[in-house]
């Protein structure tokens, strides 16, 4: 199975420690060796980075770790190739425009028998993932002729999540920029970092960082990801079938 990473905040924050984490996973301290990707929104704009190769030995990754990039929505994904094959077509995240914006979806799981409508939205390589991710949007555009509040958006997000969720394992994360949707079919985790913050220790690098030095006392920031990536603070595991929709570094609305 692949691994997803995600984060909110209510400032533009580095996701640097989270994902050196992450990376050790993708060949190295974990079998995700099949490729890498994460997707930066900064204001209207998503800064992506990807390499097919695996994120412990790739240069790409590298340069990601030494360039913090600051943002309010981040999504990332380690894969271990289960459809598809290893090449920078099946690499995730993946990225349309709806409505004048760039979404952004990433996918840990797998979909049997999944044949969806022919729409407007194709998949450009072979995964079920990019197909599952190609429909939703074309169900979004056949609701919506214009962007709806995210209130409105919720119900079709949810019941569509539900139906691919009964055709195999779907964990995924998606955001249009503006917010942060999970929704976990078998596993996913999440923390909130906020005032009084301490050290984080990560699980699968020799890391320690104080978050009290790095931030100041009104900053939000919560971490997504399919497993706790510290050993020394209080994960939330969602629950199969849970769904959260995260702004600015907080819950906006679950279920």
């Amino acid at each position: 199975m692949c691994e997803l990473l995600g984060m909110s905040a209510n400032v533009p924050t580095d996701i640097v420690f989270s994902f050196t984490g992450l990376m050790r996973r993708g060949g190295e301290t974990g079998p995700h060796r099949d490729g890498w990707g994460i997707g930066f929104y900064e204001g209207r704009g998503l800064r992506l980075f990807q390499d097919p190769q695996a994120s412990a030995d790739s240069e790409v990754a590298r340069l990601v770790q030494r360039y913090p990039v600051k943002s309010t929505a981040v999504i990332g994904h380690i894969r271990q190739a289960n459809v598809g094959a290893v090449n920078l077509a099946n690499t995730h995240p993946f990225v349309r425009e709806l409505w004048g914006r760039y979404w952004c979806f990433a996918h840990n799981g797998q979909l049997a028998h999944f044949e969806p409508a022919a729409g407007l939205y194709q998949p450009v390589g072979d995964t079920d993932s990019e197909a599952a991710f190609c429909d939703l949007l074309n169900r979004l555009r056949a609701a919506f002729t214009t962007m709806p509040d995210v209130a409105a958006l919720l119900p079709l997000l949810v019941a569509a999540c539900d139906e691919y969720r009964s055709k195999g394992v779907f964990n995924c994360l998606l955001s249009n920029g503006d917010w942060l949707f999970s929704y976990c079919s078998t596993k996913l985790a999440c923390i909130t970092r906020r005032a009084p913050f301490g050290p984080a220790t990560l699980k699968d690098a020799d890391l320690t960082v104080n978050f009290q030095a790095e931030t100041s006392a009104d900053d939000v920031v919560s971490i997504i990801a399919t497993e706790p990536l510290t050993d020394n603070e209080n994960w939330q595991l969602y629950q199969p079938g849970q769904w959260v929709l995260w702004r600015q570094g907080d819950v906006l609305a679950q279920g």
